[in-house]
Formats: C-alpha cells, sequence, structure tokens
C-alpha cells in the first residue's frame, strides 16, 4: 500500500482524537498525539516536562532545561542553556518530519499539516463541532460542570489557535488551511470517520 500521511486539526472536544484513533484502525497505520511529546523527550534528551508544558501554546517565555545537553543539527547543548519555545517546537517538528518519511501514520495537532506541507500523500483535515455537543462530551470525558466545560473550551481553542498562527503562514480552522473541514456534530464518530477513510482513498488514487 502506499503510504498514507494524515494530520488532523480540532475543536476541543469535537472528537477530533476519537475519530483520529478510529481512523488509524480502519487505515492499520500507526497514530500518534501526545505520543509525540514523549518521542520529542526521547529524541532530544529532554524531559518531557518541558514539552508537555509548551504543548500547542505560546508562551512567549523562556523554559530552562533540566535534563542533559543533547545534540540538534549538530550544536551541542548543555544543561545550562535555556530553551525557548521555538527551539522545542524545532525538535517536535523534526520527530514529526522523520515519523512521516518513515511510516503511515496520522499525527494529531501540533502543527503537523504546515511541517509537512511537502509531504506528496499528506491528507490535512479538521475537525469542528457545534458547542453544545463539544460541551456534552467534555462534560462526560473529564466529569465537569457545563460551565467549566465551556470555559475549558474557550481556553484551549484560543490556546491552539495562537500556536498555530503563530508558527505558520496560516489560520487554525480556515478551511482553505486544509483539504477537508468536517463538522462532526452531523455524522457523528463513526461516520465521520467512514466519510474521512473515504476521502483520503479517493485522494490517494
Amino acid at each position: 500500500m502506499e503510504k498514507i500521511i494524515v494530520t488532523i486539526g480540532r475543536q476541543f472536544g469535537s472528537g477530533g482524537r476519537e475519530i483520529g484513533k478510529k481512523l488509524a484502525e480502519k487505515l492499520n497505520i500507526s497514530y500518534y498525539d501526545k505520543e509525540l511529546l514523549q518521542l520529542a523527550a526521547k529524541e532530544s534528551g529532554l524531559c518531557s516536562e518541558l514539552f508537555e508544558k509548551a504543548d500547542e501554546k505560546t508562551s512567549g517565555g523562556f523554559l530552562q532545561a533540566l535534563a542533559m545537553g543533547f545534540s540538534m543539527n549538530g550544536a551541542i547543548y548543555q544543561p545550562n542553556d535555556y530553551f525557548t519555545d521555538a527551539t522545542l517546537f524545532q525538535v517536535q517538528s523534526d520527530v514529526i518530519r522523520k515519523l512521516a518519511t518513515e511510516k503511515s501514520c496520522i499525527i494529531v495537532g501540533r502543527c503537523a499539516d504546515y511541517i509537512l506541507q511537502d509531504e506528496k500523500n499528506c491528507t490535512n483535515v479538521f475537525i469542528h463541532s457545534n458547542m453544545q455537543d463539544r460541551a456534552e462530551r467534555i462534560k462526560k470525558s473529564l466529569n465537569l460542570p457545563e460551565k467549566e466545560a465551556l470555559e475549558l473550551i474557550r481556553k484551549t481553542d484560543k490556546n491552539r489557535s495562537s500556536y498555530y498562527n503563530y508558527y505558520t503562514d496560516k489560520t487554525w480552522g480556515a478551511a482553505s488551511s486544509y483539504h477537508l473541514s468536517i463538522d462532526s456534530s452531523i455524522l457523528g464518530t463513526d461516520k465521520t470517520t467512514e466519510l474521512i477513510e473515504f476521502f483520503i482513498r479517493q485522494r490517494i488514487k
């Protein structure tokens, strides 16, 4: 089978993670979401907490490395060096590119569509949903009252949007930034997964 790369951008609570996992099972390919943070930590020699703190956020501050020095692009970094969010983004980007060259996979978030824009067989998907469905999903999965769920949705979407717009020359969630933008509220996660699978298989023919 020809290599398949899928990137999934998603509104918080839209079911993007669930859809991504189901799609990976249907296509029989690897799935990466939070797993990217562990891989980036392993590749760089930095502690995973640094990547988790900066995950899809733009703090604008400096993060001090608490781990041993490591080599990236031929430069040696020592424990006393400071790492900007941009440096951590570069490490994570290198991991994403490496995965895409090695195997078929689905990568969720982390500006993967932008990072892999030169990858021929990469299909970029954005999943959104109406606020009522998103709030219900977050209330259930995190056991939160509605007010807190809505605030978490607002804050998380704001962080993801700022992060994406900062590191790319595109707009987070804008249909023109993706090959397919779909409202998961209309068909539900299972049918949405099937529709995305059909689109991908047609596109790579």
